[in-house]
């Protein structure tokens, strides 16, 4: 009997039990600006080609080469679009070899009624910021994306969220990004707005360099020195200095530089330093400087110290009296039995 079998039947046996999971294009999205591609599988050595197809023809056409699972952004430049219907069409090819394609047909230009508008849309290094306006109440998911190199690298769905504009004001919605973002590269933010009840959907995005960011809140100065409390505002790690200087009537009088603890958004701290020496009576200038990660001009604020003359302390010592005592002297102590003694004696000579 060959004893290579059980091992070829226990492979066999595995591959059975533990399913391949198959490469695949699992969602399209597209309107007339971008589209969203999300994919599954093992994806080594894979590309993906999507096709832009107007009523005329093919329109635009891009290929990634993929390095892995999940969802891929393709923009298309359209500038002057004509109103009409049209197609985009992904397909997952190896080798060229067709292993899965989808298409998602939409139209563009005309009147589409929604019962949501999305009247503004910002994306930047602290998260993405939406205006939402509806006339009656809606309800709609939200797909939040960070994108860098056409790859999605966070998306989160947030949904049934309630649109409401009773007093005829948008509502505001917000996200900020669970990731940290690196000093001076490029980003994307997008945003799918898809409507329950009708599955409409409508998409925004934005490109945008993502840089530290901080502001000075509050400053604290006197005499001794100075402190500047500072407020993160970027998903990317602040790691800047604070420079306090002081001058008087123009002529200076010290400079100090202090780094910064490490903030991200809505992170503040407070950065403390003393002079050298006390201030002397009189009126100063200073200015408090905060500089980024590469040391570009992030805030700044000017403050006037006005030093008061310093009061000396004196000490009075008290000229002490001798303490009197609350004693009977000794003399009188022994006197007075002679005395009691005297008086007796008087007294019982006038009786006889």
């Amino acid at each position: 009997m060959n004893s290579s079998r059980p091992y070829w039947f226990l492979i066999t046996l595995i591959m059975i039990l533990v399913p391949v999971q198959a490469q695949e294009i699992v969602d399209l999205y597209s309107d007339i600006q971008s589209c969203d591609i999300t994919v599954e599988g093992d994806l080594k050595g894979c590309t993906l080609d999507v096709d832009l197809i107007s009523p005329d023809g093919l329109l635009r056409s891009k290929s990634l080469a993929l390095n892995g699972p999940g969802t891929w952004i393709v923009t298309w430049n359209v500038p002057q679009a004509e109103e009409g219907s049209y197609q985009t069409c992904a397909r997952l090819l190896k080798e060229g070899e067709v292993l899965s394609d989808k298409c998602f047909d939409f139209y563009y230009g005309g009147l589409s009624y929604l019962r949501f508008d999305v009247r503004d849309f910002q994306a930047d290094q602290r998260g993405i910021r939406i205006l939402v306006y509806s006339e009656d109440l809606a309800v709609v998911d939200i797909y939040y994306m960070l994108i860098k190199d056409n790859k999605a690298l966070y998306v989160s769905k947030e949904t049934s969220v309630p649109i409401s504009s009773g007093v005829r004001a948008p509502t505001q919605l917000s996200w900020d990004w669970k990731q940290l973002l690196e000093n001076n590269v490029e980003y994307s933010g997008r945003i799918k707005v898809v409507e329950i009840k009708d599955n409409r959907t409508r998409s925004f995005m934005n490109t945008f360099i993502a840089r530290d960011d901080a502001d000075i809140t509050d400053t604290y100065e006197d005499e001794s020195g100075a402190s500047a409390t500072i407020l993160g505002k970027s998903r990317v790690p602040f790691e800047g200095y604070l420079i306090f200087n002081l001058t008087q009537n123009g002529t200076f009088i010290e400079s100090v530089t202090k780094k910064t603890p490490v903030l991200l958004t809505d992170d503040d701290e407070t950065v403390e330093i003393s002079w050298k020496e006390t201030l002397d009576p009189g009126i100063y200038h200073l200015n408090i400087v905060l500089r980024g990660n590469d040391g570009d001009l992030t805030d700044f604020e000017e403050r006037i110290i006005e030093a008061e003359p310093r009061t000396q302390a004196f000490v009075s010592e008290e000229i002490k009296e001798p303490e009197k005592s609350s004693s009977v002297p000794i003399a009188a102590i022994v006197a007075i039995p002679i005395i009691l003694a005297v008086v007796l004696y008087w007294m019982k000579s006038r009786r006889d």
